[in-house]
């Protein structure tokens, strides 16, 4: 009998070989075509390139999902944290073991949030986040990074004060995606583009996907995007902070890439934009000169990795 089971097994797998040996056969011709783009589900690999011993560092990528949009008031709900080793001219090697938990708010997950991530009341029912776990995994690392960490970090920090003490990067925002002639910035679009689709909204596949992203040159320059984007992360920005500037000139601040903050933020009431160091000067003269019109002190906020896309700032 164990001969037989043997065999069976032996023959299925053959067969299953073959099935997907035809698959690629199909897939490799399509890609010959301009008539054709073939999309490939995301096979994670647990290592990237070998190691070569020299300037290695530990990142981990992480992702949350939460009852809506405002770190003041809403809560998380699943958080996905997957580390990983890099090293500085951008290339990962090992991808370890995700750490992926759940936790029940403290208000019912609405149906619009269980429509856009999957998660239910009833998958979150009774489950809590171990904070010294997190904490664990987190506290090796010398950088964080998130798809849009403007909104991650702001919530993580909130909920482990681990975060708080890292430097984080952004894979969406601080890689130069529309420079490569990519008009989207959203992983699935980015995936899509890059011949590859996953189960996205859920917390442990999105970092993957990102991940992957990562390990990939850019299609006009050919840097590898891990690369590009901690050149960008490495650099500290500006804060100009426009306060007191005439209303009439509002249309114009937004045009040169301003922003509103209302203040309810616990910071300036004001028009404001990041410029890198070495444009603060011209934009302190445009300012002086266009809009306030006489010598006027501009407050200037320094922001490094340590600090962007936080509350704190």
């Amino acid at each position: 009998m164990r001969v037989c089971k043997t065999i069976a097994t032996g023959a299925s797998g053959t067969r299953r070989a073959d099935q997907i040996n035809s698959n690629e056969e199909i897939a490799s011709a399509l890609e010959k075509s301009d008539d054709y783009r073939v999309l490939r589900r995301l096979q994670s690999p647990a290592r990237y390139h070998e190691p070569d011993g020299s300037g290695i560092k530990l990142a981990t990528f992480i992702d949350l999902e939460t009852t809506g949009l405002d770190p003041a008031k809403d809560e998380i709900i699943e958080i996905a944290i997957v580390p990983f080793t890099y090293s500085g001219d951008g290339r990962i090697f090992d991808v370890h073991e995700a750490f992926n938990e759940l936790q029940e708010p403290s208000v019912p997950i609405s149906a619009e949030i269980t429509r856009i991530t999957g998660i239910t009341n009833e998958m979150v029912a009774g489950h809590q986040i171990d904070a010294d776990k997190v904490a664990e995994i987190v506290g090796p690392a010398a950088l964080i990074v998130a798809h849009n960490a403007a909104f991650d970090r702001r919530f993580a920090e909130r909920a482990f004060d681990i975060f708080s003490t890292k430097a984080w990067a952004c894979s969406m925002a601080q890689v130069p995606w529309k420079e490569e002639q990519l008009d989207g910035m959203k992983l699935e679009y980015l995936a899509m583009k890059s011949g590859f689709f996953y189960d996205a909204h859920r917390a442990t596949t999105d970092c993957h996907a990102a991940i992957e992203l990562l390990t990939r040159p850019l299609p006009q320059s050919g840097t590898l995007a891990l690369a590009a984007l901690l050149e960008t992360a490495r650099q500290a920005t500006c804060r100009v902070w426009a306060e007191g500037s005439p209303y009439d000139f509002k249309d114009i601040l937004k045009s040169r890439g301003y922003h509103w903050n209302d203040g309810n933020d616990g910071q300036p009431k004001s028009w404001y934009r990041d410029v890198s160091e070495g444009a603060l000067d011209e934009e302190l003269m445009y300012l002086r000169q266009e809009i306030y019109q006489r010598e006027a002190d501009v407050p200037v906020v320094k922001i490094t990795a340590y600090d962007r896309f936080s509350d704190r700032v």
